[in-house]
């Protein structure tokens, strides 16, 4: 399928926990294979994957573990159009991302992913409601600001610029700057990274509440073990390759997560 007739299309989600049964006819959003990607850094070339196998589905969460320079974030920013892989093939759907253009790329991330980061990346002199707006005004089928803002728990704190709201309240905004959009894809890079554990839980439910009810595809890379736990699968990264996938039987809540 050529990449412009998928790209920027209406997807309609179903609601998805991909746990025991469910897993027996998952829909697959990427397949990844073969995966290498090589920085040259002057006259040393680093290589920070290595050969990645791995499919992500619809409605699931996806929580990518990994220390710091395993390549996590480098295969995470090629999933999202972020990066170009060195050789191997991604493929969203039917379509092959992997010699996609400059502009085609800016396409798929406008229209198909939202991305969090560890910093919240809000421009101060924006209300909250304002800089979710910005996102609203360049997608094709958004939700409204207040929508969003309400999904991860800011209903009443619309009209606060960011110095007026806490670090746990500024990385909600930026979740719901990111779903505002109606993403199939959510990727979220170290969200809790810049927060204390009380704040970081308060984030992660807010992250589980939004695959929950909005079923996106929702991946979150961390170095921190325990936030495993809410995952319906744990991939494990080290050192450029998947040393692990685990199907998790039996998630918690956020709530119960402790570090």
């Amino acid at each position: 399928m050529p990449l412009h007739k998928l790209l920027g299309k209406e997807v309609i989600i179903p609601q998805m926990n991909i746990t025991g049964s469910n897993m027996d006819k998952p829909h697959t959003i990427f397949t990844a294979q073969a995966l290498t990607k090589i920085y040259q850094m002057g006259e040393v070339q680093v290589q920070a994957l290595r050969g990645v196998d791995l499919k992500l589905y619809n409605g699931e969460l996806v929580v990518m573990l990994g220390p710091s320079g395993s390549g996590k974030s480098t295969l995470l920013n090629i999933l999202g159009g972020l990066d170009t892989a060195t050789s191997g093939k991604v493929m969203y759907h039917d379509t092959e991302l992997t010699h996609a253009t400059e502009s085609e790329l800016t396409e798929f991330r406008r229209f198909n992913v939202g991305f969090v980061f560890q910093f919240y990346n809000l421009i101060p002199s924006l209300t909250a409601r304002e800089n979710v707006a910005i996102v609203t005004e360049i997608a094709k089928n958004p939700m409204g600001p207040e929508e969003a803002l309400q999904t991860v728990g800011l209903g009443d704190r619309l009209d606060h610029f960011p110095a007026q709201l806490s670090g746990g309240e500024q990385q909600r905004v930026a979740i719901a700057r990111a779903i505002a959009k109606n993403p199939e894809v959510l990727l979220c890079d170290e969200p809790t990274g810049a927060l204390d554990s009380k704040t970081g839980i308060v984030v992660l439910e807010a992250l589980e509440h939004v695959n929950r009810t909005l079923g996106t595809c929702t991946v979150l890379i961390t170095h921190n073990v325990v936030i495993g736990g809410m995952a319906d699968r744990v991939v494990r990264i080290l050192d450029g390759k998947i040393s692990e996938v685990e199907q998790i039987e039996t998630k918690i809540s956020p709530k119960e997560l402790e570090w």
